[in-house]
């Protein structure tokens, strides 16, 4: 953040005279939203899928002030949503310069700072921080301690000659850190239960207490945390004493519509070639299906990194195409589903029954929606000639290897006819990249439908 935008007052008298008010976080949150709501923006950017389940929930929650767990299977946007929330804080808040706890400088709470505020009165200094540093998240996991979340004595505060009794001594874990700002902790069940037990006091008195010091912090800080669905009910991980402290349990879930998982792939997929909007429709709906399949452990969820992670895959092969073929245009084309199939079956939890046939699965659901996509974008279309000309012996080849000049070329000559034209022109196709990945769209649908053969060998395909 550049230092230089941020207000001026740098010390408390400035301050006071500029007639700064402090303000609690959650009313601060609060109006913000307020604020956004009004004027028609959106706070939730890049969010799909939510508006009218998870996201209403969450505003209401912050409306009511209360703390939030998000709680969905893997993949479904909870940390997105989570660090989405720091669009809701005031760009720019003042604190006191140097403290550790980024206090308010009308409102010092740790003994060094209230003893600071004592002595320099309205000289004493002011930086502004801004919203970006008022957020922190932390991944749960067994070995965090109840130093990393809460505090501990620091022993080389001690060394240099502190009393061990003395507050000062304490060296403030994340939470405490966190004041006056929103703490997130991922996957909250995998936190040991005695680590669980310290937030106690966060989450209810907004106090910490740390080994057997006498140190009451009136703490401003929102605590939010996601947890999978079938942790946090089934298997008991997070105390009950815990659970009663979120005042909202907000269910989060994969995206509802065909479209708004298409949208999901085209935001985050780093894509180094075309894909066309086909193939990642094929991507979205595979997905969905592997998400219904009954030989998929639905306890575990489907990602939507798998679709993502599959509009990067047959990207990269497209480029790895175009680079060794020569080609000026690297657009991807249905052959290069099957690299994606071949490398993100290790992303998908089968059930138990169902070793040794993940790939067949895999290939039998990505077929599927491959034909549905074929019916989608190209019905009405009567592809009979290209069928008689394949009928009577014409073979058309892709794959790794075969470009897309050298696949236009090899397709049969249908006469007169604008048959190619008319599936290029269905769906936007226009470079020789783009109509070659339509055509091969079409060839494959008539292979779906069985009217036409197909062989594949040694990376080669061939439709005849």
């Amino acid at each position: 953040m550049d230092a230089v935008t941020a207000p001026e007052p740098r010390t408390v008298g400035q301050l006071r005279a500029a007639g700064h008010q402090p303000k609690p976080l959650r009313q601060e949150i609060r109006d913000n939203l307020l604020t956004r709501l009004r004027a028609g923006d959106d706070p939730w950017p890049g969010l799909h899928g939510f508006a009218d389940s998870v996201i209403p929930q969450v505003e209401r929650a912050l409306l009511a002030g209360h703390d939030i767990v998000l709680l969905g299977e893997r993949g479904q946007g909870k940390t997105r949503l989570l660090r989405a929330l720091v669009g809701l804080l005031d760009e720019w808040t003042p604190v006191i310069e140097g403290s550790e706890l980024g206090e308010h400088p009308f409102e010092p709470i740790t003994p060094g700072s209230v003893r600071r505020a004592a002595e320099l009165g309205d000289d004493l200094p002011v930086t502004w921080r801004h919203r970006d540093e008022r957020y922190a998240e932390k991944l749960a996991t067994p070995d965090t301690s109840v130093a990393d979340l809460i505090g501990d004595v620091d022993p080389m505060k001690v060394a240099e000659g502190r009393h061990l009794g003395d507050p000062e001594t304490i060296h403030f874990g994340l939470i405490p850190r966190s004041h006056r700002g929103i703490v997130a902790i991922n996957e909250l069940p995998d936190l040991a239960e005695r680590i669980q037990v310290a937030m106690l006091n966060v989450m209810e008195e907004r106090d910490i207490q740390i080994r057997g010091y006498i140190l009451r912090l009136p703490l401003d800080v929102l605590v939010v945390a996601s947890a999978n669905p079938e942790d946090y009910t089934n298997r008991g991980r997070i105390i009950t004493p815990l659970k009663d402290r979120f005042g909202a349990e907000i269910r989060t879930h994969y995206p509802r519509e065909v479209e708004e998982e298409i949208a999901v792939i085209e935001q985050e997929a780093g894509l180094v070639a075309e894909v066309p909007a086909y193939l990642l429709e094929v991507l979205a709906r595979f997905t969905r299906h592997l998400r219904e399949s009954q030989s998929v452990d639905q306890r575990s969820g489907v990602s939507a990194r798998f679709a993502i992670a599959g509009a990067e895959t047959i990207a990269a092969a497209a480029l790895h195409r175009a680079t060794t073929q020569g080609e000026d245009e690297a657009v991807a084309r249905v052959v290069d589903l099957e690299t994606a199939v071949d490398v993100l079956g290790g992303k998908i939890e089968f059930e138990t029954g169902e070793e040794g046939r993940e790939t067949e699965i895999l290939t039998h659901l990505l077929r599927t929606a491959v034909a549905e996509t074929v019916r989608a974008h190209l019905a009405g279309i009567d592809l009979r000639l290209l069928v008689d000309a394949i009928e009577e012996g014409a073979m058309v080849s892709t794959g790794a290897r075969v470009g897309a000049r050298d696949f236009l070329a090899g397709l049969p000559v249908l006469g007169e006819s604008d048959l190619y034209d008319e599936v290029c022109d269905r769906v936007g196709a226009t470079n020789d990249g783009e109509r070659a990945a339509a055509l091969e769209l079409a060839l494959e649908g008539l292979y779906l439908a069985r009217r036409i053969g197909k062989d594949t060998d040694a990376g080669e395909t061939v439709y005849g």
